[in-house]
């Protein structure tokens, strides 16, 4: 069945005979904020330095991704942070989920579904916890975690305390002691970790900022301080890593590294907030036991995957919910392209109806990306495997490909939403807390 049995509990408590089950795997996800695509110095493509900061030392992400794989075109649900890290929690699409704004709490996913409830449904042997940023209604206890810092409302994590910038340290100390006493109690856990960094405004250790003295300033002249920021949550990233090495359980530890937006790239089109690739391609980078080491994944993958395939990890014959729509990575970890996917639908949607001067979703399949404008009802057509940069409109070259990403599209985010919310996207009436936060993708 679903449940583990006494003979793998008492594996872990170290009772059992070698030939019994082995332990089941613990799970570490850290969760950037605001981490652009190419904000590590880890290449995101092999080979291509304009996948990597130019700026930034990030040697511990480094050594994650020289034991683990790391995926070249990864994407978060939303290039914003609150409708993203729900989908992530709910393993949906935002629209699927109805989580299409900060505003929205009605999701269309009962809590029982969540992430960590599940895993405890299927394991009840896991501990879980979260810390760091938690900015909805429901609480961290409700989606299943026994520890966390509760809602936090704190969309930045500024620190007054010099030791502890961006809260960053402070998260760290607390998982710590969190995977002790789970080691010390013989519990495997799942424990998330969403980092306040890199969030604007930039916060930095005294003596990492002093490394990027004379740095350009940038267009919003805090270079420097993003730079220190960043590599300040490398360093922690670096702290968990060795705590998971005294603590004898980093054979047994996956570890996720990921952003929950994208950013500006210098590469990519768009920033967070919009639906170009700059806003929603991220840096993902997954380690752990089986995990092939040093491997380029180029299979596009997505943050509502991390539900089905945290699941399937821990228990593989076990199918999620009814209305997951991520697909488990487990093949690509232990295979790289040569691995497969597979999800309930084969498509890659986004939707964001606010903070645009038009309401607008997005579709891939395959290499194509299809760009849509519910008001105006503009479209473009993208092969990003020869455009990442979405410079060149094929939807004119191409109009039957085009109607038929623009029909699933419509289709997707009409079953999800239904007809009225449809209706108000395409009247150019203006959506809650809509303003203009971030260009858009050329032409859009």
């Amino acid at each position: 069945g679903c449940f583990a049995s006494n003979s793998a509990q008492q594996a872990r408590a170290g009772t059992a005979e070698p030939a019994l089950a082995p332990a089941l795997p613990n799970f570490v996800f850290i969760l950037a904020d605001d981490q652009a695509w190419n904000g590590l110095s880890v290449r995101m493509i092999a080979g291509d330095d304009a996948s990597k900061s130019r700026t930034t030392h990030t040697p511990n992400t480094q050594k994650l991704a020289d034991r683990g794989v790391t995926f070249s075109q990864a994407y978060a649900a939303h290039p914003k942070c609150e409708c993203s890290r729900a989908s992530i929690i709910c393993g949906r699409t935002t629209t699927s989920l109805n989580a299409t704004s900060k505003s929205v709490r009605t999701w269309a996913a009962p809590v029982a579904d969540s992430l960590a409830n599940s895993l405890k449904r299927l394991r009840p042997e896991y501990h879980a916890a979260h810390f760091g940023k938690w900015q909805w209604s429901q609480t961290p206890a409700s989606m299943g975690y026994d520890l966390s810092d509760g809602i936090t409302q704190n969309e930045t994590g500024d620190s007054k305390d010099p030791a502890d910038p961006k809260q960053s340290f402070g998260i760290t100390k607390r998982a710590h002691a969190f995977m002790e006493q789970q080691v010390k109690d013989g519990h495997p856990f799942y424990m998330q970790l969403s980092y306040y960094a890199v969030h604007p405004k930039a916060q930095a250790l005294a003596e990492t900022l002093k490394k990027y003295e004379g740095l350009g300033g940038g267009r919003s002249g805090d270079r420097a301080p993003m730079a220190a920021m960043t590599e300040d949550l490398d360093t922690c990233v670096g702290k968990i890593m060795k705590q998971l090495q005294a603590l004898g359980i980093a054979k047994n530890t996956y570890i996720i590294y990921m952003s929950d937006n994208g950013g500006r790239t210098g590469v990519l089109n768009g920033g967070k907030g919009n639906l170009g690739e700059g806003g929603l391609r991220v840096p993902l980078i997954v380690a752990g036991p089986g995990v092939r080491a040093d491997t380029y994944c180029t299979i596009p993958v997505i943050s509502y995957d991390i539900l089905a395939t945290v699941l399937d990890l821990a228990a593989p014959k076990c199918a999620p919910a009814k209305g997951i729509e991520g697909g488990s990575w487990r093949d690509l970890l232990k295979d790289g392209d040569q691995g497969t996917i597979k999800r309930s639908i084969d498509r890659l949607v986004w939707h964001q109806p606010v903070e645009l001067d038009h309401p607008q979703s997005a579709i891939r399949k395959g290499d194509f990306k299809l760009l849509y404008e519910w008001d105006t009802h503009a479209v473009q057509l993208f092969n990003l495997a020869l455009d990442r940069g979405e410079k060149h409109d094929l939807s004119k070259e191409n109009p039957e490909l085009t109607a038929k990403l623009q029909s699933e599209l419509i289709a997707h985010v009409r079953a999800g939403l239904g007809d009225s919310a449809i209706a108000e996207l395409e009247s150019g009436v203006k959506q809650e807390g809509r303003k203009r936060s971030a260009p858009q993708p050329k032409g859009i």
